[in-house]
């Protein structure tokens, strides 16, 4: 176990580099945030925290918390266009996994990981208002330069920097623009009664004629939650890639505009949402190195992928996980950088190529090629269940959160 005379030096206050703070604490590791806003203000809609991902959070003592803003989950849902049931299976706990399923809005994730830091580490720990640009290192430390204050040294540098890394950008000068996929996303929240069992994790539609993923992120005590939706829909071009760019109704609205099922009326969900954002479906070609030197890329900076099943957010947590076991198992901290990387590199890069090609929903792209988009008497007519399921199983063995893989 490495000794505790090193300062590591976090670039980033968001979901990674909070969690890291978090780990590294918890072994007893000196380390400090940077983050590049002034203040922290409530960002984004909803994230689905796996049990992968919670199982990490969970170990930090964050449940209980994650557990009173959140919704826990019990099946992962799929439906047609025409809002046929298509196949279903149970999450989390109700699966036999050891640890739940959680749907939280990002700000009260968020909330979670910054008032844990700052209650354990203390707020000298976090230093807002601090926008780096550069990363200097010689062989006894690392320097993070900011533009508006002094630079900080420190044994190794973390970039949980995110999709825009500026650690990145300067490892990969020549990389470009983001990787647009073709898809553009309209998200929303919308306070309302609760639909299905009030804690399904929904999936409705195709790309090509409308799909929305759905669900509760919020309970309130009248019985009404607050309820995540997106859509997806091909374009041929986009806006810059920022959660908070406004959206309008008018411009996606059209495919779903009869979707009214027994079981969730679409366009009054869409109509009385609290707030619409709009975000482009990007990711960047996967790299083949992550460190370089005394600093190392994590989360986003690392792998940006499709926000698709459920693994931006948790893989930016297995990330913080794995570089904090790694930075105390070592003495050396520039081997513990290049252990981390072996262990998470392959494994990420795996996952954003498949969000592009065949993420979880594409059990309902397949049912929709055989039905050539028509209604259904029988899915067992269709496809045989045991297809979709072992569909289901393939993206979680990938995204390493089967339920084999994690009872080993």
């Amino acid at each position: 176990m490495t000794s505790n005379n090193q300062e590591i030096l976090i670039i980033g206050g968001g979901i990674g580099g909070l969690t890291l703070a978090l780990a590294l604490h918890a072994r007893s590791l000196s380390c400090q945030v940077f983050e590049a806003v002034p203040e922290f203000t409530p960002l984004g809609v909803g994230i689905n925290m796996l049990p992968h991902a919670i199982r990490v959070l969970t170990a930090l003592g964050l449940e209980p918390d994650l557990k009173g803003h959140g919704v826990e989950a019990r099946e992962f849902a799929y439906f047609n266009r025409h809002g046929q049931a298509i196949f279903s299976e149970p999450c989390g706990r109700f699966a036999g996994y050891e640890h739940p399923h959680f749907s939280i809005h990002r700000a009260d994730l968020h909330k979670v990981l910054i008032d844990a830091v700052i209650d354990r580490l203390g707020s000298g720990a976090v230093h807002l208002d601090h926008r780096c640009t550069s990363v200097e290192q010689d062989q006894a430390q690392v320097r993070v330069i900011f533009d508006n204050a002094e630079p900080k040294s420190g044994t190794v540098a973390i970039a949980a920097d995110g999709f825009h890394s500026v650690v990145r950008g300067q490892f990969y000068p020549s990389e470009g623009e983001p990787q647009f996929g073709g898809i553009n996303m309209w998200r929303g929240v919308t306070r309302q009664k609760p639909f299905l069992t009030g804690a399904s994790v929904t999936r409705i539609g195709t790309v090509t004629h409308g799909k929305m993923v759905i669900y509760p992120i919020r309970e309130f005590d009248d019985g009404t939650q607050l309820i995540n939706w997106v859509t997806e829909q091909p374009r041929d071009d986009h806006k810059p890639n920022d959660w908070a760019t406004p959206g309008r109704i008018e411009d996606f609205i059209e495919p779903f505009a009869d979707w009214r099922f027994d079981w969730l009326n679409i366009p009054d969900l869409i109509a009385e949402a609290e707030f619409i954002l709009e975000y482009p479906m990007v990711d960047r070609e996967p790299i083949d190195r992550w460190t370089f030197g005394r600093a190392t890329l994590m989360g986003d900076a690392a792998h940006p992928m499709y926000p698709r099943g459920g693994n931006g957010g948790a893989q930016a947590i297995l990330d913080a996980e794995a570089l904090a076991r790694q930075l105390d198992e070592f003495d050396d901290p520039l081997a513990a950088l290049r252990a981390y990387e072996k262990e998470r590199l392959d494994v990420t890069n795996e996952i954003v190529l498949t969000n592009r090609k065949q993420p979880p929903d594409y059990i309902i792209e397949i049912v929709d090629k055989l039905t050539d988009g028509e209604p259904f008497d029988r899915i067992e007519d269709v496809i045989d269940p045991t297809e979709l399921e072992a569909i289901s199983d393939r993206y979680k063995n990938i995204a390493r959160y089967s339920l084999d893989s994690m009872k080993q």
